[in-house]
């Protein structure tokens, strides 16, 4: 069986066209299972907040909900990146998706118990799937050259659209599904994302063979053994230090900033007079910007670079800081395109900060890397999202747009600094 494996390993790397036919393969499965994931993601955005809020009875911290998601993703997305390192990427992501779905039925459990501890434990449980979902990007790259990874990321984000944009327009379905049952309306789009995380699971799990981050490193090591090693290693050495560092600053700041905005969106509007499918039709196209235009996004951060599209991020973020603060309180479409251009900041932040972190890695160390920077990003999405219900409660909901807007700003000069130390 080992003798076999090992002869398809080598097909792989001796056949360009072989390798081509397995790197379809993944961006395909790894999108279906994307569909899922997507769907998944929908009722910690839309509803986690206001389920928090009636279950504690006040706004101060509406934002929790959002913090404890992050949090548990933080740990997740660690984890599933030791996964992934030392079984591959279908073990670690199959786990992932399902540990989020089971969080998803603990939610829907706490709920008709009326438990605020389970309700807290069962989201952080709940963020597996969130960090799952994100990290399934990287798995699209392991076999692209350096001139297709943007690319690649986006062709597997872009599909997580079909699910995101669903998700949250289901909302007012899925909760007269949940009263059908009898359980709290507000439950129902957390029973949708446990059958969806799970189904993600099963799809990677069952459909991810080979597994591109094992063929990855036996490409690399091959590539190691004939001797394929320069003397400028070194040199590459510090750029993949500073690539590491600009890249996940670039995450780090675009994830604050959409997370803070984001959380606290629904609260403002249900305080406006906006009901809940209203603030589903916001939050889809807010869901729908940071996926949508994905496959436009790989193609122009592979086209015209990593550094330029870190700068549109910071801009566009910006405008949405600024719209969303400045928009009327009851307006809904100045409403839906500031958090269409919200979306739109994180997109294209992630796309280019992830190829640039997967430019500055090995395949034998990518997944473990790529997994603790995802903490990073996470717990920066767990204080945005701790700090919005309290800078709303004392402020309003215009200062922590605008602060959002200017905090955005910083990824400019960072990503210049980065251009002229590689220079």
């Amino acid at each position: 069986m080992l003798a076999k494996e090992q002869a398809s390993f080598e097909s792989f790397i001796d056949s360009p066209e072989q390798l081509k036919k397995i790197y379809r393969r993944v961006l395909f499965v790894v999108s279906l299972s994307q569909i899922f994931g997507g769907a998944g993601l929908a009722a910690g955005v839309t509803v986690g907040a206001l389920l928090a809020q009636q279950m504690l009875g006040t706004d101060a911290y509406a934002g929790v909900p959002s913090a404890l998601i992050t949090l548990g993703s933080a740990g997740a997305a660690f984890l599933v990146g030791k996964l992934s390192q030392r079984y591959g990427r279908r073990t670690g992501l199959s786990t992932g998706f399902i540990v989020g779905g089971l969080g998803a039925i603990g939610v829907v459990i706490a709920a008709m118990m009326n438990s605020v501890i389970l309700l807290f434990a069962s989201l952080l449980i709940y963020g597996a799937g969130t960090a799952t979902n994100l990290q399934a990007r990287y798995a699209g790259t392991d076999l692209a050259n350096s001139k297709q990874r943007a690319t690649a990321i986006s062709t597997t984000m872009v599909m997580t659209t079909f699910g995101a944009v669903a998700g949250p327009n289901l909302v007012e379905i899925m909760g007269k599904f949940a009263v059908f049952i009898g359980v709290p309306s507000l439950t129902g789009p957390f029973i949708l994302s446990a059958t969806a995380f799970i189904l993600a699971g099963i799809v990677l799990f069952s459909m991810l063979r080979p597994d591109p981050l094992e063929i990855a490193k036996r490409i690399a090591a091959y590539k190691q053994v004939k001797g394929h090693r320069n003397k400028s290693d070194s040199v590459n050495r510090s750029r993949n230090k500073s690539g590491l560092m600009v890249g996940a600053t670039v995450m780090v700041l675009t994830q604050i900033v959409m997370v803070a905005i984001m959380t606290m969106t629904p609260v403002h509007m249900k305080h406006h007079g906006h009901g809940l499918s209203e603030v589903g039709l916001v939050i889809g196209f807010h869901i729908g910007a940071m996926y949508l235009p994905s496959l436009v996004t790989g193609i122009l951060v592979d086209k015209i670079g990593r550094t330029a599209m870190s700068i549109a991020s910071g801009i566009t973020l910006l405008c949405a800081g600024l719209l969303a603060a400045l928009a009327p309180s009851d307006s809904l479409v100045l409403l839906i395109i500031a958090l269409s251009l919200l979306g739109l900041g994180w997109n294209f932040g992630l796309i280019s900060g992830t190829a640039q972190i997967v430019d500055s890695t090995e395949p034998s160390t990518r997944a473990k890397i790529q997994g603790t920077l995802d903490v990073f990003i996470a717990l920066a999405g767990a204080s945005g999202g701790a700090l919005s219900g309290m800078v709303v409660a004392n402020a309003s909901y215009t200062a922590l747009s605008l602060s959002g807007g200017l905090l955005s700003l910083l990824l400019i000069p960072i990503v210049i600094w980065s251009r002229r130390g590689n220079a």
